[in-house]
């Protein structure tokens, strides 16, 4: 009898459907924090210029430098008053999820997709500004493109997995790929990141050793 392979990609499904409110509360609840603190020391920069931010510690890891910067409020306000709206908005659905609304509208995961999908491509532009432009690392900020990312990817495992975005056939051994070694990408994706800030910065990194 053919052996049943069904049965350990349905465990899997109901894995994440428990863990991922926990995943959009606990996450969300991190980056907000964060948010909350980027914006608490962009007002003492703003109100006083020679303020000192307590993650400026070098010239390297400098939220000074970052605040300070036209990237900061690209929009025409600080960046982190985007991270203060969208982040509570995040934790609701999971909360709304842990309450017993788990069969939400299509609609509405969509569109936290569609939330995600923005949040991952601006971090990655914060990223690029930050190391190769402003030459200068803020800390805070780099927790919160990680908590982005991470809200990105398991969104998008939940959807395919749910059926919510719609793969054609040719794509699915590739999404069967993908959410067997989620971790596993996660953590190259980060890696990858860690690498090419180390690598630019290295001149000075470099010194410390």
């Amino acid at each position: 009898m053919p052996k049943d392979t069904t049965k350990p990609v349905q465990k899997r499904g109901l894995a994440l459907e428990r863990v991922l409110p926990f995943l959009l509360i606990i996450l969300s609840i991190i980056g907000f924090a964060c948010a909350f603190i980027i914006m608490y020391e962009k007002l003492h920069l703003l109100q006083d210029p020679t303020y000192q931010p307590s993650c400026s510690i070098n010239p390297i890891i400098s939220c000074g430098s970052v605040m300070e910067s036209d990237q900061s409020h690209i929009f025409g306000f600080p960046n982190p008053l985007m991270g203060l709206a969208a982040f509570p908005m995040v934790a609701a659905m999971g909360v709304l999820i842990l309450a017993g609304a788990t069969q939400l509208k299509r609609w509405a995961w969509l569109c936290l997709q569609a939330g995600t999908v923005f949040g991952l491509g601006f971090v990655h532009w914060l990223f690029y500004q930050s190391v190769y432009n402003i030459q200068a690392l803020c800390p805070y900020c780099i927790v919160v493109w990680s908590v982005t990312i991470a809200l990105f990817w398991y969104v998008l495992l939940y959807n395919l997995r749910q059926g919510h975005i719609k793969t054609p056939a040719r794509l699915q051994p590739m999404v069967a790929f993908v959410q067997n070694h989620h971790l596993d990408i996660l953590v190259v994706w980060y890696l990858v990141i860690a690498g090419l800030i180390l690598h630019h910065f290295w001149y000075y990194f470099g010194t410390l050793i």
